[in-house]
């Protein structure tokens, strides 16, 4: 295991048999995308090890109500003291505060939800049920914010509606991705940056201009950031290259490389 204190808080694998399949279709939906892993446990723990990142946050996306027993099991399986997934839960699943239930008390940290893929608005009322459950059983919710590379650009889960679900649930646990909506990053700045609200970084790094993302990550609180790759879609020891280039100041860094993520995960 690397002596590094690094926590990924958003990489994805999928079981070895289906890794192929999955892999294939996410690229042909997203032309342009280039795939660093082969979309197993395996090379995720390789590509870690030659990274220096001691633990991974992996995030499964149901995009059908009756994958949930299937992915959950898969969760069981693969949970370890290096990889902590976060199940899913189809927002069209009426069960969903169940299963919250059944998530939260198998000891899972979080649940992933994606607007795009699983069709819906990061303020749809069935969502606002599902935050309100999350809430009350202290789950994180991981959830894909800002435009989506393989979909036309339509604002399901931006900066106002980031804002609108925090005021409803302020005890929530709601982690942003991509530095708080990708390809939205003038409203993040405007709206989001210096609120206390969970971004981890992964995508955008490698999009905007260093010194802008630098500005931001400075702006932001501290304990409210947090490092992602979002693996295997991006090199994970380049985007760390990237995160450290930024010249952050060493308190600053270590949050966002493992204290915040160590606290979220009670580790």
């Amino acid at each position: 295991m690397p002596d590094a204190k690094i926590i990924d808080f958003h990489v994805h694998a999928f079981p070895d048999a289906l890794a192929p399949r999955a892999m294939k279709k996410l690229i042909d939906e997203a032309p342009g995308v280039k795939a660093y892993l082969d979309g197993t446990i395996g090379q995720l723990l390789d590509s870690m090890d030659k990274s220096g990142i001691e633990k991974a946050v992996l995030c499964c996306i149901a995009t059908r109500p009756g994958q949930f027993d299937t992915i959950l099991n898969w969760c069981r399986k693969i949970r370890s003291e290096r990889i902590y997934p976060f199940p899913s839960i189809h927002p069209q699943d009426e069960n969903h505060r169940e299963k919250l239930s059944v998530i939260s008390a198998e000891g899972f940290r979080g649940v992933k939800f994606h607007p795009y893929y699983q069709d819906f608005q990061l303020d749809d009322g069935v969502m606002m049920d599902i935050y309100d459950r999350a809430a009350e059983l202290g789950l994180m919710v991981v959830v894909h914010t800002g435009y989506d590379i393989a979909f036309e650009y339509d604002r399901r889960g931006d900066s106002d509606k980031i804002l609108k679900v925090l005021k409803a649930y302020p005890e929530l646990k709601l982690i942003t991705t991509h530095l708080g909506a990708w390809k939205q990053w003038d409203e993040v700045e405007e709206k989001l940056i210096g609120l206390p609200i969970y971004m981890e970084i992964s995508f955008a790094l490698d999009e905007l201009e260093p010194q802008k993302v630098r500005d931001m990550l400075m702006k932001h609180p501290d304990d409210y950031i947090l490092f992602g790759t979002d693996s295997p879609w991006t090199d994970q020891h380049n985007t760390l290259n990237l995160l450290k280039s930024l010249d952050l100041p060493a308190e600053r860094l270590s949050k966002i490389l493992h204290i915040n993520a160590e606290k979220l995960l009670c580790l």
